[in-house]
């Protein structure tokens, strides 16, 4: 059955986003789902969604802000300028497969019509690193964190801008990855949403919950709890764990749909990665 946001509306936003959804299409998700964090955070400006839960939480923006005059990833970026300035075993390098230049964080996630799939960033990193006959990388810490981590520094203001293309598989995909953001899971019976929308501002033991609008705009990021680089499927795979359910290779299917639903959703938002979180 086609998950619509008219569905389950009710059971994680209430009333206030279940009134005006009366259809569906990605547009509209988006405009009801962008008004809705506006209206429960009023005084929050929009661009500020983008710092996460910092942009809540006024203690934690404090320790935060500091902690940025010395961010804990400027290794990473360093480490990944080099991996982007090296050349690979047959002489080519990443610009050779990226003309662009690092700074093309924005492009992605995109729908891939030859393929048929959502192409992310470390998906098309390791898809230039194979076709010049090298290993592929990791997709959860690394030396993957890094290249992403210098790829994101360079890309720091461009705004975010998703498109769902007009094919139906395309459509599918960002439909696949809405049902998977609000679908309950594992032993805990919790969705992305029911933290992140309907329970976001309030404190679960001693985190504050943050919004959802704003999740895919600063990553990968130094997280304390790892003490390292991670990127975002890493974390997908960690919300998982956490409401004790399955989780998913990073890369799969779901997280790729997951990326491309929630990274739709902020649309509009400066990229300011890499970021560094608790």
């Amino acid at each position: 059955m086609k998950t619509t946001l008219t569905t389950i509306a009710a059971a994680c936003v209430g009333a206030l986003l279940a009134a005006p959804l009366l259809a569906s299409t990605p547009a509209e998700d988006q405009e009801i789902w962008q008004e809705y964090f506006k209206k429960r955070f009023p005084k929050v400006e929009e661009s500020d969604f983008a710092n996460g839960v910092y942009s809540i939480d006024p203690v934690g923006r404090e320790n935060w802000e500091a902690i940025e005059e010395f961010p804990p990833y400027e290794a990473a970026i360093s480490d990944g300028e080099e991996m982007w300035n090296t050349a690979f075993a047959n002489g080519k390098g990443y610009a050779d497969c990226f003309p662009d230049g690092p700074a093309i964080a924005g492009k992605y996630p995109h729908w891939d019509k030859d393929k048929g799939m959502v192409m992310t960033l470390p998906l098309a990193i390791n898809e230039c690193r194979q076709a010049n006959g090298e290993e592929p990388l990791k997709y959860f810490k690394g030396p993957i964190a890094d290249l992403v981590a210098y790829i994101a520094y360079e890309s720091r203001g461009q705004v975010i801008n998703v498109e769902i293309p007009d094919d139906p598989r395309a459509l599918e995909a960002y439909e696949k990855g809405k049902e998977f953001y609000f679908a309950r899971r594992g032993q805990l019976n919790f969705a992305c949403g029911s933290c992140h929308i309907s329970s976001s501002g309030s404190t679960l033991r001693t985190e504050i919950l943050s919004p959802a609008y704003g999740h895919t705009t600063h990553w990968p990021v130094y997280r304390s709890k790892w003490g390292e680089m991670g990127t975002l499927h890493r974390r997908f795979k960690g919300c998982n764990e956490q409401v004790r359910a399955r989780a998913f290779e990073a890369q799969s299917e779901e997280y790729r749909n997951l990326e491309y639903f929630m990274t739709y959703m902020n649309n509009g938002l400066e990229l300011n990665g890499p970021g560094a979180r608790k």
